[in-house]
C-alpha cells in the first residue's frame, strides 16, 4: 500500500511555495528598483537645489567683491558678507561658509559657529578648490553627529582670479529618513500582498491539486482491483480532460481485466481438467506453475515442486541444463519406474517467448506413456516371437527338403520320415498363422461376436467327445457336471469351441501316461463356471500369470516338440473376455494345472469390440 504523502512533500504545498516565492521575488525586485530610483531622485533634487543656491551665492559674493574691489575695505566686505549669510535661510542647507583665497574664513551662516570667522581653514577639500579654481562636491559621514553630509565648494572669480570660495554643506538624513519611511510603507504593502497571495495561492493550488489527489486515490483503487470508482470532473480545462481520460482508461482497464480474468478461468479450468501434466518455468528454469496431473505424475507435493529447478524435478540434471532445454526440439522419455511399478513419462518442451523481452521460460507437457511403452515392448516381443516361431519350422523344413533333394528321397526308409516331419512343420505353421489371424481379428476394432442362445452343456460335451475319440488310450477323461439340466448362454458357438479346443489340447499335451483329465461344469449365480484340470508337470508360481501371454511357454522345448504355437491360451483369454467373462489358472508344480473360465448366463447381444 502506498504511504500517505505529507503536506510539505505534496504538490499542494509546492504550488503554494512557488506562488509565494514568485510574489516575494517580484515584490523584492519592484521594491529595490523603486527605492533605488527614489534615492537617486532625491539626491538629484538635492544636488540640483544645492547647485541653484550655490550659483546664487557665488553670484552675490562675486558682486560683493567686485563692488568693493576699488576701496579694498576688508571690514566692509566681511560685514556685507556676514549680512548676506545672515539673510540666507534654506531648509535643505545646513551651513554656508565664505573663505577667501588665503584660506581665511570670512563668514558662516551658522550662528553657533561664528567663532571660526577670521580663522584659517585646514580643509584640504577647500584648499584644492582654491588652487584649482574648479567646483567640486563630496559626501561624507560626520563623526560627531553620525549624519551623512553633502558638501559643495565653488570658486568665486573676479576678473578671472579666485578671490574666494563658497562652502555649502547640506545634511542627507532627511532624504534617507524619507527613503526609510517609504521602505516601511513598501514593506507593509509587501506583507499585505504576500498574505493575500498566500490565500489566493492556497485556493488556486486547491483547484489544481484536488483533482490530482482524486486521480491519485483512483490509481490506488485501480491497483487494488477496484474499477468501479470514478474521478470527478470539475471543469473542462486540461485537468478536467485528464480526469475524463482517466475515467475512460479505468473503463478500458476494467474491460481488459474482465477479459483477462475470463481467460484465466478458462486456462485454470483447462489445466485442471486436462489429463496431461503441464509445468511452466521462468527464464532461470524455476517452476512457477504445475497443474494437478503434473503433480500427480511427478509424485511430489505442489509445495515441493514450486520454485524448484525443472531439471531436478524431471531428474535430468546430469544430462541437460536450462539453456539446452530452451533449444531442445525433441521430446524426452523419462523413466520414473520403481522396483514395484513401471512408470514412463514423455516430456515435450515449448519456449515461452515475448516479442519484446525475448525468452521468458518453458512450458513442459507431460504424457503418461507407461501403457504405450508396455504395448510397444509387447509388440516388439510379439514380432520377435512371431519371427522366431515362423523361422523355426521353416528352418526345419528347409533342412529336410535339402536332405531330400540331396538323395534321401531314394531311401525308402528315411524318405517317409523326412516327409512326415516336413508335413508336421507345415501344419504347425498353418496353426500358427491361423492363431495369429484370429488374434489379429480379436485386436481389430471391427471384430464382432456372432452370439446366440446355445446349450453350453451340449457344446462342452461335444468337444470332450471329439477329443476322447483321438486321445491316447493311457489318458482317462472324467466329467463332473453339477447339473443334469442344460445350461443356456448367449455366446458365439464357434469361438467358444475354439476356447475349449485350445485348453483341452494343451491339457492332453502336458498330461503324463496314465494321467487323468477332469472336466467340470457348474452354475454360479449369473455365470457358468468351467474347469479343465490335468495331472501334468504344473506351472511354477512365478509364471502362473504369464501363461495367458502370447508366445509364453513353460517348457518351450517340449511345447515345440508337440507342435504348440504359444498362442492357444492367449487366444482363449481374448475370446472369454470378449464375452464379458474371465479366465485364470491354478497350478501346483509337479501335480498338475487347472484352467478356469466363467461366462455370463444372462441374455446378451452382438458385441462390437
Amino acid at each position: 500500500m502506498t504511504a500517505k504523502v505529507g503536506f510539505f512533500k505534496s504538490i499542494h504545498f509546492k504550488l503554494i511555495l512557488i506562488t509565494v516565492l514568485l510574489v516575494m521575488l517580484a515584490l523584492q525586485i519592484i521594491g529595490v528598483y523603486f527605492v533605488q530610483k527614489l534615492e537617486e531622485q532625491l539626491l538629484n533634487n538635492l544636488s540640483s537645489s544645492m547647485n541653484d543656491r550655490m550659483n546664487l551665492l557665488v553670484y552675490n559674493v562675486e558682486q560683493e567683491f567686485s563692488h568693493h574691489e576699488a576701496t579694498v575695505d576688508e571690514e566692509t566686505v566681511e560685514s556685507n558678507l556676514k549680512a548676506l549669510l545672515h539673510e540666507y535661510n534654506s531648509l535643505d542647507i545646513n551651513e554656508v561658509r565664505i573663505i577667501d583665497s588665503n584660506s581665511k574664513i570670512l563668514g558662516t551662516s551658522d550662528p553657533n559657529n561664528q567663532y571660526i570667522v577670521g580663522q584659517r581653514t585646514t580643509d584640504v577639500f577647500i584648499k584644492r578648490t582654491i588652487l584649482t579654481g574648479e567646483r567640486s562636491e563630496k559626501i561624507f559621514l560626520d563623526q560627531e553627529t553620525g549624519q551623512r553630509i553633502k558638501v559643495m565648494v565653488a570658486p568665486v572669480k573676479v576678473d578671472g582670479d579666485n578671490v574666494a570660495v563658497v562652502y555649502l554643506m547640506s545634511s542627507l538624513e532627511e532624504n534617507y529618513e524619507l527613503i526609510a519611511q517609504v521602505n516601511k510603507i513598501f514593506l507593509t504593502g509587501m506583507t499585505i500582498a504576500l498574505l493575500i497571495s498566500i490565500v489566493v495561492s492556497i485556493m488556486t493550488a486547491r483547484t489544481i491539486t484536488h483533482p490530482i489527489s482524486d486521480m491519485r486515490k483512483q490509481a490506488l483503487e485501480l491497483s487494488k482491483g477496484n474499477f468501479t470508482r470514478k474521478v470527478q470532473v470539475y471543469d473542462d480545462d486540461e485537468i478536467g480532460q485528464l480526469a475524463d481520460a482517466f475515467n475512460t482508461l479505468t473503463e478500458r482497464l476494467k474491460e481488459a481485466n474482465d477479459i483477462t480474468e475470463d481467460e484465466r478461468k478458462k486456462l485454470r479450468s483447462v489445466l485442471k481438467n486436462m489429463s496431461d501434466g503441464v509445468i511452466a518455468t521462468d527464464r532461470t528454469g524455476k517452476i512457477i506453475l504445475a497443474n494437478e496431473p503434473a503433480v500427480r505424475m511427478i509424485g511430489k507435493s505442489r509445495y515441493l515442486i514450486i520454485n524448484q529447478k525443472i531439471t531436478d524435478i524431471l531428474q535430468i540434471q546430469d544430462a541437460y541444463n536450462m539453456d539446452e532445454l530452451l533449444h531442445e526440439v525433441d521430446s524426452l522419455l523419462l523413466d520414473f519406474s520403481t522396483d514395484k511399478n513401471k512408470f514412463f513419462l514423455r516430456a515435450n518442451f515449448s519456449v515461452i517467448q515475448s516479442e519484446y523481452s525475448g525468452i521468458n521460460g518453458l512450458i513442459v507437457v507431460l504424457y503418461d506413456v507407461t501403457e504405450d511403452e508396455a504395448i510397444d515392448r509387447e509388440r516388439r516381443e510379439f514380432v520377435a516371437n512371431v519371427s522366431h516361431e515362423l523361422r523355426t519350422p521353416l528352418t526345419t523344413m528347409r533342412s529336410y527338403l535339402e536332405a531330400l533333394s540331396d538323395g534321401v528321397w531314394k531311401d525308402e526308409e528315411m524318405a517317409p520320415r523326412f516327409l512326415q516331419v516336413t508335413q508336421n512343420e507345415t501344419e504347425r505353421m498353418i496353426r500358427l498363422v491361423t492363431d495369429l489371424l484370429s488374434l489379429s481379428k480379436m485386436d481389430s476394432q471391427d471384430y464382432r461376436l456372432y452370439a446366440e442362445w446355445y446349450n453350453f452343456t451340449a457344446i462342452y460335451s461335444h468337444v470332450i467327445d471329439r477329443f476322447e475319440l483321438s486321445k491316447p488310450e493311457s489318458i482317462i477323461f472324467h466329467r463332473e457336471f453339477s447339473s443334469e439340466e442344460s445350461l443356456f448362454v448367449w455366446v458365439d458357438q464357434d469361438k467358444m469351441i475354439q476356447v475349449l479346443d485350445n485348453i483341452i489340447s494343451n491339457a492332453i499335451k502336458y498330461s503324463p501316461d496314465g494321467g487323468n483329465l477332469y472336466f467340470y461344469l457348474m452354475k454360479q449365480d449369473d455365470f457358468i463356471h468351467v474347469e479343465i484340470k490335468d495331472e501334468g508337470l504344473g506351472v511354477p508360481k512365478d509364471q502362473l500369470k504369464q501363461i495367458f501371454d502370447r508366445f509364453h511357454r513353460v517348457d518351450k522345448a517340449r511345447s515345440r516338440e508337440m507342435g504348440g504355437t504359444g498362442l492357444g491360451l492367449a487366444l482363449a483369454k481374448e475370446i472369454v473376455e470378449a464375452h464379458g467373462g474371465g479366465i485364470w489358472a491354478e497350478s501346483i508344480e509337479g501335480k498338475g494345472t487347472s484352467i478356469h473360465f466363467i461366462i455370463p448366463v444372462g441374455e446378451g447381444k452382438e458385441d462390437e469390440l
